[in-house]
């Protein structure tokens, strides 16, 4: 039976760096934001969804859906965000399930899920066990600046779109505290993995 993972975190927290260490060991991962940049690919349903929201004006001169724009009309309109995330989560949900159903057939024993709305969205039900990236707030907001080049202001209200880190503590299984080295984050990584007993 293989064991499912929900890897979660906030935005800028470290959780791509702890994916990426599981896919080096040979992890199976399944990544929430791949399969929402899919789903919204041309022709896909809910690519059609959001043109039938938002109308073209989202749309690039090539037709894909311009994410900066997009993104921007929903980090500051709470109403727009339900919005969008009722067209795409539940085709990440599809996309996702049947990613998992393929590393079943082919004999992973642990997959992991790697989702950053997963207490938000609710999504627990998809996962046995969830592993949280953590990391303080004021170096959270400072990386998002630095690696998005974004405003103070644009920063806060991005953080502000998803539950408070601290919240996401209490429902997490195990947490890894993301604030120092990469060799302090990947010894508390190995420390899950050897306790939880994890074959990739």
């Amino acid at each position: 039976m293989a064991m499912i993972i929900g890897l979660t975190g906030g935005i800028a927290s470290g959780k791509s760096t702890v994916s990426t260490i599981l896919k080096t060991k040979g992890y199976t991962i399944i990544d929430a934001d791949i399969a929402a940049r899919e789903v919204v690919n041309i022709g896909e349903d809910a690519y059609n969804g959001i043109i039938e929201a938002f109308g073209k004006k989202i749309l690039l001169e090539d037709g894909n859906i311009d994410r900066k724009q997009l993104g921007s009309i929903v980090f500051h309109n709470t109403e727009k965000r339900l919005l969008l995330n009722s067209i795409v989560h539940p085709a990440v949900r599809n996309y996702m399930q049947k990613k998992k159903t393929e590393a079943i057939e082919a004999g992973k024993q642990t997959i992991i899920m790697d989702i950053p709305l997963l207490f938000e969205s609710k999504l627990t039900y998809m996962v046995d066990k969830t592993i949280l990236v953590f990391v303080d707030p004021d170096i959270q907001k400072e990386r998002l600046m630095k690696r998005n080049q974004l405003s103070e202001e644009d920063a806060v209200a991005r953080i502000g779109s998803q539950m408070r880190l601290n919240e996401k503590i209490q429902l997490s299984d195990a947490v890894i505290d993301n604030n120092k080295t990469i060799e302090e984050t990947e010894k508390q990584l190995y420390n899950i993995i050897n306790e939880w007993e994890l074959e990739p």
